[in-house]
């Protein structure tokens, strides 16, 4: 089984990052941040300079990413087979995700047209009862019913009144013919749209069908790169030496991306530090299935978050309030996420199938940012959590909850 590694957490999105640059108080990221003079130039820096520096530190963890990249590209040609993999099934699902709102929104589209074509037709019938009701009547009078009267009136106002009865009459009944024929050229509109809508729907399901070939090929690619994994690890007994350069890499894309939060400026927020004990997991259910601190790889090496045991496509919700800084995929890790609390604290979320969140990003305790999964060639479904004060991981079962 390929172990999980831990991870940073990551800062919030342009857009939703403007609401809160204007706050009245800033405090800095890290641990060890600037000192009173620093804090002093922060106090008086306008939103515009906030926000400039806020994108130069995106920019620089973009460059940490890339560099993450580049060394996986230049180490292991396998773990580089399975990242593209795995980003491939991710991308995949993305596109299927997007067919099916999309096919919903159609599907509720064409049934929203059917019962206006329903409405059309009852209201066209109704005009069409009425109209044939005043025809048979004006039939049984005769067809010269204004000039009979005419010729056999007796009393001149009453002739008056009854012309214009029949004035009346033979206006509702060109007012009448002309909805008709209104209504007619609406239903005909309808028509053509619910077909067409009917066409759009037969072209998103071919659409599906190549996205839902598109995953099992990546799938397909991704059980076989695993496999050529465990078999070069059972015959070069390599899992230990995997394992601490999977750690290796961890600690060094830690130590990136704090130096680029240094001086970050953020909102100000409750600490995380005094939650300890009280912060939501983040998977609503799961079996705790490696904790912090137990050994691992004969004993040589520890745990140093959790693995929590869970259904595939469980949602991963954000424990507290922080912004992502980190959203990609990395050796033993799969997937990931990396959030930080301010205060020097970041939190890590492994092995996920997908991820929701970019870069930037704010986010909110309880806010989705991904989904279970088995990347990074793990075994099973299941949640690498993790916590780090610093440089440090901490326990992260001390600020969970008790379940």
């Amino acid at each position: 089984m390929l172990p999980p590694i831990s991870l940073p957490s990551t800062p919030s999105r342009p857009p939703r990052l403007r609401w809160w640059l204007p706050a009245v108080l800033l405090i800095v990221a890290m641990a060890g941040g600037p000192g009173a003079a620093d804090a002093q130039n922060e106090r008086k820096a306008t939103p515009a300079q906030k926000e400039a520096e806020l994108k130069k530190v995106k920019s620089r963890i973009e460059r940490v990413r890339k560099n993450v990249n580049q060394d996986i590209e230049k180490r292991d040609r396998l773990s580089v087979q399975l990242r593209d993999a795995e980003l491939g099934v991710q991308q995949a699902r993305r596109g299927l995700e997007a067919l099916r709102a999309e096919r919903i929104a159609s599907e509720s589209r064409l049934q929203e047209l059917e019962r206006e074509q329903a409405e059309r037709d009852r209201e066209l019938a109704a005009e069409r009862g009425a109209l044939a009701g005043e025809l048979r009547a004006a039939y049984v009078n005769g067809r010269e019913e204004q000039l009979k009267l005419l010729l056999n009136q007796q009393d001149p106002a009453g002739f008056g009144r009854m012309l214009a009865y029949y004035g009346y009459f033979g206006r509702a009944r060109a007012d009448r013919i002309g909805n008709i024929r209104d209504k007619l050229e609406h239903l005909a509109l309808v028509r053509e749209k619910i077909a067409a809508e009917n066409e759009r729907l037969k072209g998103l399901e071919s659409q599906q069908e190549n996205e839902l070939a598109a995953l099992r090929s990546a799938q397909q690619q991704r059980t076989r790169t695993v496999q050529a994994i465990e078999s070069q690890i059972k015959s070069r007994g390599g899992e230990l030496k995997r394992l601490e350069s999977q750690a290796k890499g961890l600690e060094k894309l830690i130590a990136d991306l704090r130096k680029a939060l240094q001086n970050v400026p953020v909102a100000k927020q409750a600490p995380f530090e005094p939650l300890r004990g009280k912060l939501p997991w983040p998977v609503q259910q799961g079996k705790v299935l490696a904790r912090f601190g137990q050994p691992r790889a004969g004993g040589s090496m520890r745990w140093q978050g959790m693995m929590i045991g869970t259904d595939r496509g469980a949602r991963v919700r954000a424990p507290f309030a922080g912004r992502v800084v980190y959203a990609d995929w990395l050796p033993g890790m799969g997937l990931m996420i990396v959030l930080d609390h301010g205060g020097g604290y970041l939190s890590l979320y492994g092995h996920n199938e997908e991820v929701f969140r970019s870069v930037g990003d704010a986010v909110g305790a309880g806010d989705v940012i991904g989904a279970v999964g088995d990347s990074g060639g793990h075994n099973q479904p299941a949640l690498y959590f993790e916590v780090r004060r610093g440089r440090e991981p901490v326990n992260p079962e001390n600020w969970l909850q008790r379940r």
